[in-house]
């Protein structure tokens, strides 16, 4: 195609994507309310969105997401006749263009999906990958010979780009399970990038915190700092780039980002960081080229599965450790009697207990590496034996041992009592980097259909490095392989890989229809989160608004637990006599106590929706159903 067949196209692009987009022209976006049915002929249909709210109730589909913009994307998405697989496609596109510190076209993924017509559930891993010229020292300075400073030196350069998996993702979840192409699902987004969003205080405040470093890059500083500030709240942020880069994306499908002058531009400024010659940062080279973009493929694989309660829970498998974590610590507090109420303490001192165990074993065994033992880990004989070594009464000593495969400590059965020692095998934590620069959305359709979608560039703004001319962030997800390299270490460097990644995308379901679609941005405390809005829901009688809403703390086979302020003023006192210490959460690129962002639905017997966002962190998400229950 030539530049100028395709700037015409892309201008018809744009101008069209104002007819796919009913319903955008609510208080937040000032767009056109001109919109497109099912079959893509234009209309003058006018839909009314509901003012945006954490929680919804009713029928006909379900949407959840952290920003009002993106769950309207995917309300309308769903109100024209597309399905889970379409709305999630066009509202992580919209996640992209409003939240792009924390997802886009420059990061990776992971897709889960239930076809409510076949009752299977499927996955796409989308994870980034460590390009094939990645070295095992890579993460090292050869001027000390010792590991770069985690920040801001190892997560504000080249070396810690993955190759983008997102814009694949994308096109293979609308191959697999929808009925939209590329090029209609990114149509509103496209709108929304041209014409810009309402900039609020959470952008404003994550732009603020991330001044320093987006300043040593010029075109992130041109972005993002015009005039040396963030944009101000109430004002309009566009990004014609983006929505240049994004049109490119929807006419030529995969192949115009991974093929091409955007993939030349990738592939340039991994291995040239451009670097302000005033920035004190040294930004280390990266080995991506173009046929690391162009080899990039997407991996297909059996989710993970364990029961709970009844319930079938899926999730992903390595190259995340999300899907066994989450069913791991489900396993072992299966066999306990939990509740609210008298048993409150309890139940919450064997929810740290049980997080704590699952993260010993997740170290020492999942990556991406062959022969993850994913099916031991999983069993509830596995868990019934990492069960034993728990005292009801009293909290462990920390790091706990990883269980042992085989023998007493792996399979044992339930038969030895709670207290017991367990035969265990000693396995250091490894740090696990991925931050809160990550975003979930949760999707059910008129079908029962069902998508869980996590997405992410890694830290607050990922690298920090924006490609020019291109409007969008490169990932620093390469971070979460383990600085040094070890031989025995499941998430080592090695090129080609995928590192190990946090995200729990969930579905779960009652005789083999979607009872629950949760998910959370977070780094490794969107296990925890996901664990504990199941946890809240399932056992401690809380309403799935109240499950999502409730204080959390996140046990992660650390001596102390991280808990958010109200977490401690709540149950510290409580979980005083059974030895578990708080202490305050923290996040290491800004001062919020927050952990995780959980976007959920519920769908109960008669098919009734519950869709729930976060009502107060990360500035609150939003939720909408197709038909409101009338009140």
């Amino acid at each position: 195609m030539s530049t100028r067949a395709f700037l015409r196209g892309g201008a018809a692009l744009v101008a069209s994507s104002a007819l796919l987009t009913s319903g955008l022209s609510g208080p937040a976006s000032g767009l056109s309310s001109t919109a497109s049915g099912a079959g893509g002929a234009a209309s003058t249909l006018r839909d009314r969105t509901p003012e945006p709210s954490p929680t919804a109730t009713g029928s006909g589909g379900a949407v959840s997401s952290v920003d009002a913009e993106a769950s309207r994307v995917g309300l309308q998405v769903l109100r024209h006749g597309g399905n889970a697989a379409d709305a999630a496609v066009a509202m992580a596109s919209a996640l992209g263009v409003t939240e792009p510190y924390s997802a886009g076209i420059g990061g990776g993924g992971f897709f889960v999906y239930h076809d409510a017509k076949t009752r299977e559930v499927s996955t796409i891993d989308g994870r980034e990958t460590a390009p094939a010229g990645i070295e095992q020292d890579a993460f090292i300075d050869p001027a000390t010979g010792e590991p770069y400073p985690f920040t801001p030196d190892l997560v504000s350069s080249g070396v810690a780009v993955g190759v983008p998996g997102t814009p694949a993702t994308w096109e293979a979840a609308l191959r697999d399970h929808g009925t939209w192409s590329l090029r209609k699902a990114l149509a509103p987004s496209i709108l929304l990038a041209a014409k810009g969003f309402r900039v609020d205080e959470t952008f404003r405040s994550q732009t603020l915190d991330n001044a320093e470093r987006f300043a040593a890059f010029p075109d992130t500083a041109d972005l993002f700092l015009p005039g040396g500030d963030a944009p101000a709240v109430g004002s309009r942020f566009r990004n014609p780039d983006l929505a240049k880069t994004l049109s490119r994306l929807a006419l030529l499908g995969p192949k115009g980002f991974y093929r091409g002058p955007v993939a030349r531009d990738v592939a340039r400024t991994v291995q040239r960081p451009p670097v302000a010659p005033d920035a004190d940062l040294p930004a280390p080279a990266g080995s991506m080229t173009n046929k690391d973009l162009a080899g990039y493929r997407v991996e297909r694989q059996a989710p993970t599965h364990s029961e709970y309660r009844g319930m079938d829970v899926y999730g992903m498998a390595p190259s995340s450790s999300g899907g066994i974590a989450v069913g791991e610590a489900l396993n072992v507090l299966e066999g306990f009697e939990l509740g609210s109420g008298a048993g409150l303490a309890r139940s919450l001192h064997l929810y740290l207990e049980a997080s704590a165990i699952a993260f010993a074993d997740r170290a020492a065994y999942v990556g991406d590496v062959p022969d993850v033992p994913v099916e031991t880990l999983l069993s509830q004989d596995f868990a019934d034996s990492r069960a034993c070594t728990i005292d009801p009464e009293q909290a462990s000593e920390r790091p706990v041992q990883a269980g042992a495969l085989d023998g007493p400590g792996g399979g044992a059965g339930p038969g030895a009592a709670k207290g017991a020692a367990c035969e265990t095998m000693q396995h250091e934590e490894k740090p696990d980097t991925e931050n809160v620069s990550t975003t979930h959305l949760s999707v059910v359709d008129r079908w029962g259909n069902a998508a869980s979608y996590t997405l992410t560039i890694e830290q607050t703004g990922g690298s920090g490095i924006t490609v020019p001319g291109r409007g969008f962030l490169l990932n620093n997800e390469l971070t979460d392989f383990t600085a040094e390299y070890d031989p025995q270490d499941p998430n080592r460097i090695e090129p080609g890989k995928r590192p190990r990644s946090s995200m729990a995308p969930t579905i779960v379901l009652e005789d083999g229809e979607v009872r629950f679609v949760v998910g959370s941005p977070g780094g490794a405390t969107i296990i925890t989160t996901v664990l504990q809005v199941l946890l809240n829901r399932l056992d401690l009688g809380m309403s799935l608004p109240e499950a999502v809403a409730a204080p959390r703390a996140s046990q992660r086979n650390t001596a102390t637990t991280p808990a958010e302020p109200g977490f401690i003023e709540a149950y510290g006192t409580l979980l005083e006599p059974f030895g578990q210490e708080l202490e305050p959460s923290g996040d290491a690129f800004t001062s919020q106590a927050e952990i995780g962002a959980a976007a959920a639905i519920e769908r109960d017997a008669k098919g009734r929706l519950t869709a729930v966002a976060e009502p107060e962190r990360r500035g609150g998400g939003t939720a909408y159903v197709v038909k409101p229950r009338k009140r």
